[in-house]
């Protein structure tokens, strides 16, 4: 008997396909389902680390803790991580497995990749009761339809049944919705069992006429319009969603009004940026990605991201004139990852692992003296850590990098940590003698409610700024929000219909 699949497709990137597929799982799994999602392929620079030290999507990692399990290497075989505008790193269940073009991997790469992506399905699928899919961008990219593994390739090999979402926040959501389906050839437009209407914002009777139109034009039903939900604290997927993220043009635009200015540098190859959506929760803080060094002026507190090309972004640090507004700063400067490599005295790339085989190195910004030595073989951990002398909690997070820190002479590690499945603690990350620039390898550790209230709070001190009177309460309340969220699904969605499918497919 095979198990039952529900696919969510969307018209385009960024329709909110990743959130519905989380929304779904906790919902089923609420009903007593053993449900996992998977997605075949996921492209994106937001990444997690698995329990056993495998990388994945960071929306499958949240999809899996909608669903209540554990997070797992099959639930996203195909992690393609761009490093420019035509080549990208290939994580293969889990692991490193090269370095492609886009033009090599579609037409010469994903035939190979396609049996390592069933044999992850099928090993999920044999454990669970349900497994939702998520397609990747839009299935009626004609051009690539020969090379598709993500979207109705693998709709077929699952047997699985499709929801195809529309998002009208965008305007043109008829359209899309209609010309997708149009776009597809019969055998795969008989798996498109019906659509969702995403964002909505307004009067829903205004909407029916259309929706009742598409219905009777598509041959298919609608499962359900979902209102816009404000306030969700929820990840997004993909890099698409950094168009929606703050800026200092649309945050910092009036006089200072109390909240710490948190700048984050927007690098060209900044990846995990997600790292920073609890920070930007905070009441007594005003968060913004800083697209220009003049920029970094109005900032309190300056924070170097993650970056899929370390050495590529310091080199663009120094042409745009970050790194000139950087070492003017007088407020706290925080590295997070490639960040932290670009904060210190070099990087040195023996094997070429940024730069497709040819060695290289160059200086750092020599805030902090440590040197950065780049490793062909790429640290994948969950780690939990202190802050020996901040009299700070412990935080907890995950390192997700392929370089390793030699220290200097008279140079302090910021944190002692421990991974998962080690027995002793190493040093992370350095600090410089005041303790006002520092840097860690540990992805999300501002996701900690308690490490990211030390952390406000001394900034805050630090700056001149007055106590904060309160905290959000992102980590208590993540389940809270995913509950939430769910909650929303199963008022919009017609989950009668969703159930019934799944029963014919048993």
């Amino acid at each position: 008997m095979r198990t039952p699949a529900l696919m969510i497709l969307g018209t385009a990137s960024h329709t909110g396909k990743s959130l519905i597929t989380a929304g779904l799982g906790r919902i089923f799994a609420d009903d007593g389902w053993r449900v996992a999602p998977f997605k075949a392929q996921n492209m994106s620079l937001n990444s997690a680390a698995t329990p056993d030290g495998f990388e994945i999507g960071r929306a499958q990692a949240l999809q899996a803790e909608a669903c209540r399990v554990t997070p797992r290497m099959e639930m996203n075989p195909v992690l393609i991580k761009p490093s420019s505008e035509t080549g990208a790193q290939i994580v293969l269940q889990g692991r490193v497995w090269g370095q492609v073009t886009a033009a090599d991997y579609f037409k010469n790469r994903t035939a190979a990749l396609f049996p390592a992506v069933l044999e992850s399905y099928r090993k999920l699928a044999a454990e669970h009761d349900l497994i939702l899919l998520e397609g990747a961008g839009s299935p009626a990219e004609i051009n690539l339809r020969t090379y598709d593994i993500v979207n109705m390739r693998m709709a077929h090999a699952a047997e699985a049944d499709c929801v195809l979402v529309g998002d009208i926040d965008r305007g043109g959501v008829f359209a899309s919705l209609f010309g997708t389906v149009e776009l597809l050839s019969p055998e795969d437009r008989a798996r498109i069992r019906g659509f969702l209407i995403n964002k909505f914002r307004g009067d829903e009777a205004l909407l029916t006429p259309g929706v009742e139109m598409m219905e009777e034009r598509l041959g298919i039903p609608c499962v359900g319009v979902v209102h816009y939900l404000r306030d969700l604290g929820l990840e997004e997927e993909d890099g698409v969603a950094i168009e929606d993220r703050r800026t200092a043009a649309s945050e910092w635009s009036g006089a200072p009004d109390g909240r710490l200015r948190v700048g984050v540098v927007a690098l060209p190859h900044m990846a995990n940026f997600t790292d920073f959506d609890a920070l930007g929760m905070e009441p007594s803080v005003s968060l913004a990605f800083l697209e220009s060094p003049e920029e970094a002026a109005l900032a309190d507190v300056l924070i170097l991201p993650g970056t899929k090309q370390t050495v590529d972004d310091l080199a663009w640090l120094r042409a745009s004139g970050f790194a000139t507004a950087l070492a003017a700063h007088t407020g706290p400067i925080i590295g997070i990852c490639g960040g932290f490599q670009m904060l210190g005295l070099s990087i040195e790339d023996p094997v070429g692992v940024e730069n497709g085989g040819a060695a290289r190195s160059v200086e750092g910004l020599g805030l902090l003296p440590v040197r950065t030595v780049m490793e062909a073989e790429k640290m994948v951990r969950r780690a939990s850590g202190r802050v020996d002398g901040w009299g700070a909690p412990s935080f907890a997070g995950y390192e997700i990098h392929m370089g390793e820190t030699v220290y200097e002479t008279g140079s302090v590690p910021f944190a002692r940590i421990l991974r998962e499945g080690d027995e002793a603690e190493i040093a992370d990350g350095a600090v410089d003698g005041s303790a006002r620039v520092w840097g860690s390898y540990v992805h999300g550790l501002f996701d900690d409610d308690s490490f990211r209230h030390h952390f406000v709070d001394r900034a805050r001190r630090r700056c001149g700024l007055p106590p904060a009177e309160q905290h959000a309460k992102v980590t208590a309340e993540r389940q809270a929000r995913i509950d939430r969220w769910a909650a929303h699904l199963r008022k919009s969605v017609k989950m009668d219909l969703l159930r019934g499918w799944i029963r014919q497919q048993v």
